[in-house]
């Protein structure tokens, strides 16, 4: 007996014998799903299956600690070749690299205060951030998940809502879960009609998004340039940086902006240097 696939089940349009298998790998193709330090190979085996089984295909694993391993293929039952081509890397900033929109899938309220999404609102935010590039969904350890230092490189949080007295829930349950949101999100775009853009979304979009490691060089550069004019004046600049990266990402910066603002660090920079020189 064949299994009946979600938009077998729900989908008018596939109801009626269109097939969509071309729009909906178009639509999920730039999706990345990343699993951060994954301890036991089961579940990215599992994690694999459920991607393949909601037509999602690009898995990046960083710092896997058993990557490749049989017991990764037989659970992953069938979805080898996502496996074979999964990308491992050494660094979240590698596995983001390209990326303009990264969301990191959290099952408890964590110390890092990040707009927080249900997964529904966040696979539907996700699908439609895909049209400008590469998106990114992170899941942390099974142990303990995502640390704050990688929940900072998201621009919202995707909190799945479990039970507080038993919310321990597994990393293949938990990408099955986002896998299927993300599904229902591209068939959900597939059945609307295009629309015209609103001149402020043309003009919001001329250039393109910035992305992830632009972001982090200009993170990297602000950080530098408020040592070198001693901005914090002795004090700690771990809550100042973080909330200016808070402020930063929720501005949803593009290239061109990021380009500005580094520009302006720059002469920030050259001006303090000229100052020290003339003292």
């Amino acid at each position: 007996m064949s299994e009946k696939t979600p938009d077998s089940v729900t989908h008018p349009v596939a109801a009626s014998g269109i097939d969509l298998a071309p729009d909906l790998r178009e639509a999920l193709s730039r999706v990345r799903i990343v699993l951060v330090a994954p301890s036991h190979p089961g579940n990215i085996g599992a994690a694999a299956r459920a991607m393949r089984v909601m037509g999602l295909s690009r898995l990046v694993l960083v710092q896997p600690q058993r990557f490749p391993d049989p017991e990764a293929s037989a659970r992953a039952a069938g979805a080898d070749a996502l496996l074979e081509n999964a990308t491992v890397c050494e660094s979240l900033d590698e596995a983001l690299k390209g990326c303009v929109l990264a969301f990191g899938c959290t099952a408890r309220q964590r110390g890092v205060p990040l707009p927080e999404l249900a997964p529904r609102a966040g696979a539907e935010r996700l699908l439609a951030a895909s049209a400008d590039g590469d998106v990114a969904l992170l899941f942390g350890r099974e142990s303990s998940g995502l640390e704050n230092s990688e929940l900072q490189r998201c621009q919202s949080a995707v909190h799945i809502a479990t039970q507080p007295e038993f919310g321990s829930l597994n990393l293949g349950a938990a990408v099955q879960l986002l896998c299927y949101e993300l599904r229902l999100a591209a068939l959900a775009a597939l059945d609307q009609p295009e629309t015209p853009a609103s001149s402020d979304a043309v003009d919001r979009r001329s250039d393109p998004p910035a992305t992830q490691d632009e972001l982090e060089g200009f993170f990297v550069h602000l950080a530098d340039t408020l040592d070198d004019i001693d901005f914090h004046k002795g004090r700690g600049s771990e809550t100042v940086l973080a909330r200016l990266r808070r402020l930063y990402l929720r501005a949803d910066l593009d290239q061109r902006e990021v380009r500005i603002l580094r520009g302006i660090l720059a002469e920030t920079r050259r001006a303090a240097g000229r100052g020290q020189q003339s003292e």
